[in-house]
């Protein structure tokens, strides 16, 4: 049952991100499309649905199940972009859909190593903006340091997967190489997410007492 709803709120998780991607592509000012985005996080973060790109980031400080739950989460976010993608492909907001389409070739363009540095970098911010909503005592700046690393990885053009998962889906522009993309961006931000914690505990080992 545990595994259930790991799942479920993972699918839950790819929908909120989904609608944040929607209001981006919806939004002529990159600024605020940008802004509007952190709408996914938040949904995450306050009803504590399941992102892969925020709970990759603790994996060293929990069991080997956890890592494997993290694989369960990511399929789960798979689903539920796809899932939304389809969904509002079928409605009158084809303008998004074209935006979507446009934004997957530029990725799909882009070089391999590329994709895989700016997916480092994006969850270098995810990292910070999950780790403000958990860490900092005050409500304004656990609030703003959440939206703060959505809206700034988002203007800066960085990638994050599960956003892409459903850009892709949106524009219809899966294949192969879409497939290939994903994984590259996985990993990078896998990499990206735990640079922080590993070196906080390096540096907490290292402390003199």
């Amino acid at each position: 049952m545990k595994k259930i709803v790991t799942f479920v709120y993972a699918v839950l998780a790819g929908a909120a991100i989904s609608i944040g991607g929607l209001v981006n592509l919806s939004c002529e000012s990159k600024a605020v499309g940008a802004a509007l985005f952190s709408v996914g996080l938040f949904a995450v973060c306050t009803l504590g649905l399941n992102l892969f790109t925020g709970k990759v980031c603790y994996v060293f400080e929990n069991s080997i199940g956890y890592t494997l739950d993290c694989g369960l989460i990511w399929l789960g976010n798979l689903l539920g972009t796809l899932l939304a993608g389809g969904a509002l492909r079928l409605t009158r907001l084809q303008a998004a859909v074209e935006r979507a389409a446009q934004v997957s070739a530029v990725k799909l363009e882009d070089g391999a190593l590329s994709v895989f540095i700016l997916a480092v970098f994006c969850n270098i911010l995810i990292y910070l903006a999950v780790e403000s909503y958990r860490e900092n005592p005050h409500q304004l700046g656990k609030y703003l340091g959440l939206f703060l690393g959505v809206a700034v990885f988002v203007a800066a053009g960085l990638e994050h997967c599960v956003a892409n998962m459903f850009y892709f889906t949106l524009g219809g522009a899966w294949s192969p190489k879409a497939v290939l993309y994903i994984f590259i961006m996985s990993l990078g931000n896998a990499l990206g997410g735990v640079l922080f914690p590993l070196c906080k505990k390096l540096k907490a080992r290292n402390q003199y007492p």
